[in-house]
């Protein structure tokens, strides 16, 4: 097959992009739920008559990887049976390629000449499927028959004849069916706007020309990842890292990885990582491929197409019966902290590789807080994805309550989530003291606050990283730990990272969440002094805080080189490298707590 020229390629290139593109800006204008339209917890891909994933949206890169495993069973299926005006749904990660049940897939076959020439796919996070609770994202279900409304690969459309059955039963089995409804219907628009493109493009360049560029993008894409690969020094990289685990009494639960490069080729076997859980927090095969290749994705500092072909160079294993890939019937609606924390132990692993292109650890993944329950005499779901900070860069400070880089969503608006739910939000700041020392420090924690305002609900939480706390590199310490306080009329009560029970909530309780901070990057001690002094104009650290720590003396808001200097001489002698106690103890204090981390409340009764 002859190569098309570099003009036509990069034009169908182009091309192929907006669709996808298009198709992720049709979906948040026309989509009803807040997580979906706000959050932005949805992703869109471009695939070719094969299945291949061609494009992608600029959505949820945790989910994009996970495309090749859905389609692949898509195809496999329905080889040879499809018609023009088919669409096909799915959500079941046991057998049809899902994740989570909360996330349904949307495909469209699209059609040219009487034949398949790619598929338009879409992925929504839908802010409610049924189960033991509103917002289906328990930690404490233990079977996937608990977490709400499971659907097969399936028809959604028969040649253009839709499936009411299966919409009436969905309706039937969610607490917010207008919301859940109008979300497909935003999906299945989605798809019907990829189709009128594409169909433009190959009436333009013909099909044959088309297939052409599509092939040599996949190239193209592979042969970018493997310089990059090629680049990385051949050896063996390993890493661990932890999450917190469920309950009162949590087990840390273990992400193990080996890296091994080889020329132009990667293995990255996850074996030794813990079993799977009798919580909703395993995470399907599809979710650990997607975040491996997210991590990988991240090396390439060139403009690469987002076809297969990077994934090619990258060979996953995830033994089955782990957290990473568990058996059928294990609960996994939970199951993005575990995508999160496989990205946090890769990254550490490819640190040793590139340091000088790898970051500290961030806030290791959106929280997951759900409150639902009945309103003015009708079901209420608020659910949402809290974001983030970036740990310490090589040159550059971490980031400050920007979007997870495998996530790349948005904190919900508090005009809009106030509007949509009985909830009001008290407080929405970046927390102080909160980022990882280092000579370039993480970012802030985000501290996010609720009241409620329904009679009564159910609140559900997933977050992480309050023992095993987010990493720093080089001599960067590690962030801040998250806390979840509920209080109740005077009373403060601290919940676990991952409570393995519902928690009643009634008005008037007040839920304060803070996110981990992001860790630090080099010595704290090799910071510049005058970005310490401009941290404690801008309110980020105390005074206290910079002299401690940072060896800064900050007087009447000017520095104090002369004391700096012997300052920093004695924390030199006095203090053990890579010893962050001293920034722990000055952050539990400004939120509140003493050093055992026994809350007192000092800090939050304003919020009551």
């Amino acid at each position: 097959m002859s190569t098309p020229d570099p003009i036509t390629l990069e034009v169908v290139h182009n091309a192929l992009d907006s669709i996808a593109d298009e198709m992720a800006l049709v979906l948040m204008r026309t989509a009803f739920s807040p997580v979906v339209r706000d959050s932005m917890d949805y992703s869109t891909g471009f695939c070719d008559r094969h299945g291949q994933m061609v494009a992608q949206g600029l959505t949820t890169a945790l989910h994009l990887g996970s495309f090749p495993d859905m389609m692949s069973v898509l195809c496999k299926k329905y080889a040879g049976s499809m018609r023009d005006g088919d669409l096909f749904v799915l959500n079941d990660p046991y057998g049809s390629g899902g994740m989570h049940l909360p996330d349904i897939y949307i495909v469209k076959p699209l059609f040219f000449g009487g034949s398949v020439e790619g598929y338009a796919a879409t992925l929504v996070h839908h802010t409610d499927m049924g189960g033991i609770t509103p917002g289906s994202t328990a930690v404490h279900a233990t079977e996937i028959f608990q977490e709400g409304f499971r659907i097969p690969l399936m028809r959604l459309s028969d040649a253009g004849e839709e499936n009411d059955v299966l919409l009436t039963l969905l309706a039937a089995n969610v607490r917010v069916p207008d919301k859940v409804l109008g979300d497909i219907r935003a999906q299945i628009a989605s798809c019907h706007g990829a189709a009128r493109a594409f169909t433009a493009l190959l009436a333009r360049y013909g099909c044959t020309l088309v297939r052409q560029c599509i092939d040599r993008l996949h190239e193209i894409s592979e042969a970018h990842m493997r310089e990059t690969i090629s680049a990385l020094p051949d050896g063996t990289y390993r890493f661990e890292d932890y999450i917190d685990g469920f309950g009162v009494d949590p087990v840390p639960i273990k992400f193990c990885v080996a890296v091994a490069v080889s020329g132009d080729t990667v293995t990255v076997d996850w074996t030794g990582t813990s079993p799977q859980v009798a919580a909703a927090i395993n995470a399907p095969g599809p979710f650990i491929r997607s975040a491996t290749y997210v991590a990988f994705r991240c090396l390439v500092s060139a403009r690469i197409p987002n076809t297969v072909g990077y994934m090619r160079p990258i060979h996953v294993i995830a033994p089955v019966g782990t957290i990473v890939n568990p058996r059928f019937p294990a609960a996994c609606n939970a199951r993005g902290i575990v995508g999160f924390r496989a990205i946090d132990t890769l990254m550490g692993a490819l640190s040793q590789a590139a340091p000088q292109r790898v970051y500290a650890a961030g806030e290791g993944g959106a929280t997951n807080p759900s409150i639902g329950g009945m309103h003015d005499g009708k079901p209420f779901v608020f659910t949402e994805t809290i974001l983030g900070s970036w740990g310490g860069r090589p040159d550059s400070d971490g980031l400050d309550g920007a979007a997870n880089l495998a996530a790349n969503q948005s904190n919900q608006p508090v005009e809009t989530l106030e509007c949509n739910a009985p909830i009001e939000i008290v407080d929405y700041a970046l927390a102080l003291n909160s980022s990882g020392p280092g000579k370039y420090r993480g970012g802030m924690a985000v501290r996010r606050t609720y009241r409620v305002l329904a009679e009564s609900g159910v609140f559900t939480l997933r977050s992480d990283r309050r023992s095993h706390l987010p990493y720093g590199l080089q001599g960067g310490y590690s962030g801040t730990p998250s806390y979840t306080v509920i209080l109740r009329e005077g009373k403060t009560k601290m919940l676990p990272v991952l409570p393995q029970d519902k928690i009643d909530v009634q008005r008037g309780d007040v839920i304060v969440h803070v996110q981990p901070g992001g860790g630090g990057f080099g010595s704290p001690l090799e910071r510049d002094p005058a970005l310490v002094l401009e941290d404690v104009l801008d309110g980020r650290i105390t005074v206290e805080y910079a002299r401690g720590v940072y060896g800064v003396v900050v007087a009447d808001c000017e520095l104090d080189w002369v004391e700096t200097i012997k300052q920093r001489e004695v924390l030199r002698m006095d203090r053990p490298q890579g010893h962050g106690q001293l920034h722990l103890d000055h952050f539990a204090r400004s939120f509140g707590m003493d050093a055992a981390g026994n809350v007192f409340g000092t800090a939050l009764s304003s919020m009551h």
